[in-house]
């Protein structure tokens, strides 16, 4: 599946009652909302010694997925355009790849 298609078979799951911009501001909370549930699974796993639910994240990722695609879709982006800039800009950003302070 790519981007893409990713993207039109989310947008089926949009809540149709919402308006333009309270769309967007439920998705941009929502990226938001996952990406603190992420780091509650990382957290844990850091500090409290528990073990990390790999399908969980994954589940989560995939929540946090939808609403990227959201956030992308009120803008009139597709994922594929975002993640082709986001390439660009790394590679302008780091034409040599990332090296660390110590190389």
């Amino acid at each position: 599946m790519t981007f893409d298609d990713y993207q039109t078979a989310a947008a089926r799951t949009m809540n149709p009652s919402l308006n333009p911009d309270d769309r967007l501001l439920d998705a941009a909370s929502g990226l938001a909302e996952e990406a603190g549930e992420i780091l509650a699974h990382v957290r844990k796993h850091r500090f409290q010694q528990k073990p990390i639910d790999a399908a969980e994240v994954s589940l989560e990722l995939g929540d946090a997925l939808w609403c990227l695609a959201t956030v992308a879709s009120s803008f009139g982006f597709s994922l594929g355009e975002v993640a082709t800039r986001n390439v660009e800009k790394l590679r302008r950003r780091h034409p040599e790849g990332f090296r660390g302070p110590d190389v």
